[in-house]
């Protein structure tokens, strides 16, 4: 597949999603939203079983602007019957909601590097990623407070289970700044770095890291932390028992056990590429 807003690639198991529109601050226009939500369901989910981690980074100064409002001028377009037109926003909305619920759906770890401004729709996509890292010039902004409207792309619903809700709060209402070293401070980002060369290189390298491990353990690790934050815990203890049941009684555990007996890396499947039913 092509796209026309990042560079797609695979090397060493680990997939790299690179937008390249820094001319236009990485804006997420409409093309964007089809293409990161083929990238991750189609391509990563179903057809590249290769792919164990991804990293999502950007070019220029700035990590994205948000959405381009090119792109939400398409779902308020006049439908005629009021009724109708409010229908046709809903559908448009749940498929921008998408594009990100199929980040955090996403059956590999993903990670997000990132530098300069990470705005409005910047937020609502790190916060479905698995781990944030950044620059020390980057920063964050809920920039919809300051359009009169209500951030709606998962934001609200994910940073919450991220950072302090005071602190969401705050960020919300306010629509300013949270820099970096705060964001680090408050959980938000694991680590700062100087460059963007050097925060690319060593997340690359955590990344890699990630695809050497068993990625059936790595994709039940995920499916458990995500259960987890929105179940109880019984409910959880629960659904990991029956998930071991199922899944671990495969080739990884033995291979683990030969490979440290050996002294040698192990080597893992990869998982089977889905499909389409």
């Amino acid at each position: 597949m092509t796209y026309t807003t990042f560079d797609f690639s695979v090397t060493d198991h680990v997939a790299h999603v690179r937008f390249n529109r820094p001319d236009k601050r990485n804006a997420m226009n409409r093309a964007f939203w089809d293409e990161i939500r083929r990238v991750f369901a189609v391509e990563i989910g179903e057809q590249r079983a290769d792919v164990r981690a991804v990293v999502i980074s950007s070019t220029g100064p700035h990590f994205t602007a948000g959405m381009d409002l090119s792109a939400f001028a398409d779902i308020t377009a006049d439908a005629g019957d009021p009724a109708r037109r409010r229908e046709r926003f809903r559908r448009g909305l749940l498929a921008y909601q998408d594009s990100f619920t199929v980040i955090e759906k996403c059956r590999v770890p993903v990670l997000a590097a990132i530098q300069g401004g990470c705005i409005g729709g910047g937020v609502d996509m790190v916060s479905a990623c698995d781990m944030r890292y950044c620059t020390r010039d980057a920063f964050f902004v809920i920039k919809e407070i300051d359009l009169g409207m209500t951030a709606d792309v998962g934001t609200l619903q994910r940073l919450p289970h991220l950072i302090p809700q005071g602190l969401v709060r705050e960020l919300a209402y306010t629509g300013r700044n949270l820099s970096a070293d705060e964001a680090q401070r408050c959980g938000l980002v694991n680590r700062l770095y100087d460059t963007q060369a050097a925060m690319l290189d060593d997340v690359m390298g955590i990344a890699r890291d990630i695809a050497a491990k068993s990625p059936l353990a790595i994709h039940g690790s995920k499916e458990m932390i995500n259960y987890t934050r929105d179940h109880t815990v019984d409910e959880a203890l629960n659904y990991m028992s029956v998930w071991n049941a199922a899944f671990i009684h495969g080739e990884d555990m033995p291979e683990a056990f030969r490979a440290m007996q050996e002294k040698r890396p192990p080597r893992f499947q990869d998982l089977a590429a889905s499909g389409k039913l």
